[in-house]
């Protein structure tokens, strides 16, 4: 049995990010004297990049701007959010042995997200996570995002991988639709951002702890 590249998204599958971004939605909502939006309502918001997660809630307060005034929000967003990356986010339970036990078992580890990779590398780093990866990649990368297939196989070429023997985890129909169009499995974490439950989207595998993940791996590479 080939070992694996395991392909992990990031927001919402290795890390619980939505405090610090429901955060900084709301100090560019105030700054504008616009009300917070709930953290259970705008955690939905998360998961398809700042532009999105900024209309919606805009939306929720029923308000629209000028694209002129979108992107200064935009740029306000991502400025505060990059130096409060890793206030209030923190890795999802059994992230860290889930990590150290598929390395230990030989799988190479990567990232492949849709968040730029500056900040990947921040949060990552101030979780003391990076050197578990062997390749981080975001969408500014290789100036391709998901669900484009070819950021995912470069992802585990970056990796040292075979496109071949690559497993991708994630949490959203975005994380599903990029392993399909890869030709690749995915396994689907059900705590993350999914704006409706994951399991719609047809996953190969579904978790709901990473302590699941192995044994979810496992199946998948021997063709069960």
């Amino acid at each position: 049995m080939a070992l694996q590249t395991i392909v992990f998204d990031l927001d919402g599958t290795l890390v619980e990010t939505a405090p610090d971004l429901v955060d900084t939605l709301n100090v560019v909502f105030e700054r504008e004297g616009i009300p917070p939006v709930p953290f259970e309502e705008a955690r939905t918001f998360v998961g398809h990049g700042a532009r999105a997660m900024i209309t919606r809630g805009l939306n929720a307060e029923g308000r629209t701007v000028t694209p002129q005034v979108l992107d200064r929000l935009f740029n306000d967003f991502i400025d505060y959010y990059t130096a409060h990356v890793a206030d209030r986010s923190y890795p999802f339970p059994g992230v860290i042995d889930a990590l150290d036990a598929l390395s230990e078992r030989g799988h190479r580890l990567a990232v492949c997200t849709n968040k730029f990779e500056k900040q990947s590398l921040l949060l990552l780093d101030a979780l003391k996570m990076t050197s578990r990866f062997a390749a981080i990649v975001g969408q500014d990368t290789f100036k391709i995002a998901k669900p484009d297939p070819e950021v995912l196989r470069r992802t585990i070429l970056a990796a040292g991988g075979d496109p071949a023997h690559a497993i991708m985890i994630g949490d959203s129909e975005t994380d599903i639709l990029t392993a399909r169009a890869a030709e690749l499995p995915v396994v689907a974490v059900d705590f993350g951002y999914s704006a409706a439950p994951v399991s719609d989207y047809g996953p190969d595998r579904l978790i709901s702890h990473f302590e699941q993940l192995s044994e979810a791996i496992a199946s998948l590479s021997q063709g069960k």
